[in-house]
């Protein structure tokens, strides 16, 4: 079944995806078309309830992609994505930080041209969720925070947000209502508002597993819909599944390592090696500890504070990221027969900016068929991520010994006491390692002559010229903090940067009919006297009507209006 008739459709109705999709909207001349492979969100508690997050792993939310053995760190990750309209931020703990000017250094110096924090700042101003830091005040956290400024010498953020992001210890910023508890995903934000928009068309429940292309246009995306295989058409594609499924969707299309789709007979349609590569995480371990007391109930997402250290004081920004878990997180922890308290928390040193590089890959040709996955955790040859981890556990301890931290503390779990050198930290930290599920990278942002990037600054996936892309796959390098605000302003940028040309493309459409009809108009009143010409003239008007009837024919299909699943 082919459906025609869209200005843009965009793969993934997830974090970025919603937010494109929302803005060009707003043009009531733009008909957009988002496709979204879960079930919609609205109306279901479940996911709107930002408390839930927990509860959505590895459910029919959630595509739960498994990684390939980690010689050097933990086989048994899930890496949870979200299955449902507003993707992983309808998925996550929306914790929302603005990364810090370095970073977007960084993407500049790695070729992402036109993408400096003062780019970018007034798309964080953009933004439509609404965030602040955490309401509710467990007295856990409360005292966390003053002791970690105490015995770290960080200073005490009120709002991580209020200027450039720096170290210290506070309440997260959230993007949430504290009234109802819900999140404000991208989908919550920017897709609700709008959905009787009569020119924005939301399929959930459809799965986009193959791109069509002619020379260098893609020209429709086959999906698979109750069971039926379509293929929607558009003028525009905007590719904004995710850091994994972005990259699959390439690779099943015959974009991407040449050599790579060649073992697995897929025709190569575009050569771009780049497409998989650059693999991206947050590794982060855990020091969990027994409480002294049962845990207060107030909190937003159970990791409602933070804790952002610089080892090197000469150091622009953070260098080592901390969670407090105010629930005894024991996924791994007790895998390797460690205790599960019944009342206990933990914190959780992170890499912020790791070395480490993965890639992605097809083992198959069936769409059906996962993707296989190795992060390669801790395999950077100067052993930074691993030398970070290590530190974490050592700083993590001296805020534990720290009061008003400390007397909430019974005894420390894991790695547990006896746990004191660098290599039986190393050991221990990278054996229950996890992830805070912020994959990146696949399809790297860069300079066109630079043959390991996938899309320029412009976002046009290289060799094509009416398809972008617009999620985490196109991080160049990993962002110091927790990623959704940095997908949301790729989203706003991406939006951007297409309202132009479409624009143009209008005009010069409307200024061409203009023509057109003066040319006809002309052509009539010259030669009105003819019998002949006036047979013509009328012929032409047959024609006309008959053009305009199938233009009302097309917009009556687009006019949806509403969520189609």
């Amino acid at each position: 079944m082919e459906e025609t008739g869209y200005d843009v459709v965009i793969v993934g109705g997830g974090t970025a995806g919603a937010v494109v999709a929302s803005r060009l909207s707003a043009d009531p001349d733009v008909r957009v078309c988002l496709i979204e492979g879960g079930p919609s969100d609205v109306g279901d508690e479940r996911v709107l309830r930002l408390r839930n997050w927990l509860n959505l792993l590895e459910t029919e939310f959630d595509y739960a992609y498994r990684t390939v053995p980690q010689p050097r760190g933990n086989d048994h990750i899930v890496h949870s994505r979200g299955k449902v309209l507003g993707g992983c931020s309808s998925h996550n703990t929306m914790i929302s930080l603005l990364p810090p000017p370095a970073d977007f250094a960084d993407w500049v110096a790695a070729g992402a041209t036109g993408w400096s924090y003062a780019d970018m700042l007034p798309f964080w101003g953009d933004l439509a969720p609404k965030m602040q830091p955490v309401a509710e005040r467990n007295q856990l956290a409360v005292d966390f925070i003053q002791a970690a400024g105490a015995a770290l010498n960080v200073p005490i953020n009120g709002d991580f947000n209020s200027g450039p992001f720096t170290d210290g210890a506070g309440f997260f910023p959230v993007a949430y209502d504290p009234a109802t508890g819900h999140r404000q995903s991208a989908s919550v934000a920017y897709l609700h508002p709008h959905l009787g928009r009569p020119n924005l068309t939301i399929l959930t429940g459809t799965w986009a597993f193959a791109l069509e292309t002619a020379g260098d246009r893609v020209t429709g995306v086959r999906v698979r819909r109750q069971g039926q295989t379509h293929t929607i058409h558009a003028d525009e594609y905007v590719l904004s599944a995710g850091a994994i499924d972005t990259p699959r969707l390439l690779l099943l299309s015959g974009l991407g390592p040449a050599a790579d789709l060649e073992r697995l007979g897929i025709g190569v349609r575009a050569d771009l090696p780049g497409v998989g590569e650059n693999l991206l995480d947050h590794p982060e371990s855990l020091i969990l500890w027994e409480a002294s007391r049962p845990v207060p109930p107030e909190s937003a997402m159970d990791a409602d504070a933070g804790l952002f250290v610089r080892r090197d004081p000469a150091g622009s920004r953070p260098d080592l990221m901390f969670h407090l878990y105010q629930i005894p997180f024991t996924l791994h922890t007790e895998r390797l027969g460690y205790d599960v308290p019944e009342h206990g928390f933990g914190m959780t040193p992170n890499v912020p900016r790791p070395r480490s590089r993965g890639r992605m890959w097809l083992t198959s040709p069936d769409p059906e068929v996962p993707p296989a996955l190795d992060f390669r955790y801790f395999t950077d040859p100067g052993g930074y991520d691993e030398r970070t981890i290590v530190d974490g556990l050592r700083l993590a301890r001296e805020v534990a010994a720290t009061e008003p931290f400390a007397s909430w503390i019974a005894r420390e779990i894991a790695p547990g006491p006896h746990i004191t050198t660098d290599e039986d930290l190393s050991a221990y930290g990278r054996a229950v390692h996890h992830t805070v599920y912020h994959p990146a990278g696949t399809c790297r942002m860069g300079s066109a002559t630079d043959p390991a990037t996938v899309v320029g600054p412009d976002l046009r996936l290289h060799g094509f010229t009416n398809a972008r892309i617009a999620d985490a796959s196109i991080f160049p390098l990993m962002t110091s903090v927790n990623p959704v605000v940095a997908v949301l302003m790729i989203g706003e940028k991406a939006a951007a940067l297409m309202k132009a040309p479409i624009a143009a493309d209008q005009d010069t459409v409307a200024a061409a009919l203009d023509n057109d009809r003066a040319r006809a108009a002309d052509h009539h009143h010259a030669r009105a006297a003819s019998a002949d010409h006036d047979r013509a003239g009328a012929a032409a008007a047959d024609h006309d009507t008959a053009g305009a009837a199938a233009a009302d024919d097309r917009n009556h299909d687009l006019t949806e209006g509403s969520i189609t699943g």
